[in-house]
């Protein structure tokens, strides 16, 4: 469907281009280059083929814009705006640099005292010898 409507969508396009350019810029289109007119100022009001044709063309081309805008349409109905701005807050560094940081720093508690190493156990004494002679 919405590959049908595409390609109406480019030929209408081009097709109305063309027309647009086909036409005279008086405003007489094809019946003025080939010495054909009436004497009205706006010319003849029964409206030429390119004149209908032009506009026909027109009302497709625009109601095929529509109809591919409306097919590819966000599939969600939340904001998705918002959360498009929420993600950016997220992602950068406010910017309040101008104003002085008044906010309340956490107290730092000392950390927990570490329990002082066992003193190394002091090696098995040798039996003394006697002292004597």
């Amino acid at each position: 469907m919405v590959i049908l409507l595409t390609i109406i969508f480019v030929v209408s396009a081009i097709l109305l281009g063309a027309l647009v350019l086909l036409q005279d810029d008086q405003g007489e289109g094809v019946g003025g280059m080939f010495g054909g007119g009436s004497g009205t100022p706006f010319g003849s009001r029964a409206g030429n083929i390119l004149t209908r044709a032009t506009t026909i063309l027109a009302t497709i081309f625009l109601l095929s814009a529509f109809g591919v805008a409306w097919l590819n349409r966000s599939p969600s109905s939340d904001d998705v705006e918002a959360r498009a701005r929420a993600r950016q807050a997220e992602q950068t560094a406010p910017s309040d640099w101008y104003a002085p940081d008044t906010a309340p720093k956490p107290a730092e508690t000392p950390a927990a005292p570490q329990a002082a190493p066992a003193p190394a156990a002091a090696p098995a004494a040798a039996p003394a010898a006697p002292k004597g002679n």
